[in-house]
């Protein structure tokens, strides 16, 4: 019994990693996997797509371990989330600061591994906003915005799909309050700005 669950497991994360390949563009051949497990209380396994979109993508697998199990909400049956930066890949510089995509991928390493385990008790939608509060360790007072990627459709739920994650400036989250998410983002994709989070760019609200 506990070897077909094991390869009921694998075969979805199989086919989640096409669906997901799909999506994103080739994945890279090289993982960064957690010391302590994510399933026990660790940190993330981190995927890296840097084929498709200028920069680099940085998504999990650890959230939906089978069909409509897990992160999930009007949209997706199942998700995954994803994070993007315009820096290019370079996993010898991930660990330091001092390094353009180090910065990019620490912070980003933050964010997801707050936020995936919050996935799994609450819902968060596309177009919605979400605020670190200020005394939370790295990534307290950070602000940010929600959205299927690429596309979504509001229908019917998909099988599975991904939520981005995107980091925006104060301010933008304000405006996404009081105009909506919908209208904050196409701002974002007007100016070039979407999917990423890097800040090293003017506020567009």
């Amino acid at each position: 019994m506990e070897e077909q669950s094991e390869s009921l497991e694998q075969q979805w994360f199989d086919r989640k990693s096409a669906l997901m390949e799909q999506m994103l563009g080739k994945e890279h051949e090289m993982v960064m996997h957690a010391i302590v497990p994510y399933a026990v209380g660790g940190g993330l396994d981190l995927y890296y797509y840097p084929n498709r979109i200028r920069g680099t993508a940085i998504a999990t697998k650890e959230l939906s371990e089978m069909p409509g199990v897990g992160s999930s909400n009007s949209v997706y049956r199942c998700y995954e989330l994803v994070m993007f930066t315009r820096h290019p890949i370079d996993l010898d510089a991930a660990r330091d600061k001092s390094h353009p995509f180090g910065e990019a991928h620490s912070r980003i390493q933050a964010i997801l591994n707050h936020i995936a385990p919050y996935s799994a008790q609450a819902t968060l939608h596309p177009n919605e906003t979400c605020e670190f509060p200020s005394d939370m360790p790295r990534v307290g007072g950070r602000c940010l915005i929600f959205d299927g990627y690429p596309s979504y459709s509001a229908n019917e739920p998909a099988e599975f799909g991904l939520m981005a994650v995107i980091e925006v400036f104060r301010s933008e989250m304000m405006y996404a309050r009081k105009r909506g998410g919908a209208n904050l983002l196409q701002r974002l994709k007007d100016k070039g700005y979407y999917p990423y989070s890097d800040l090293d760019r003017r506020p567009v609200a």
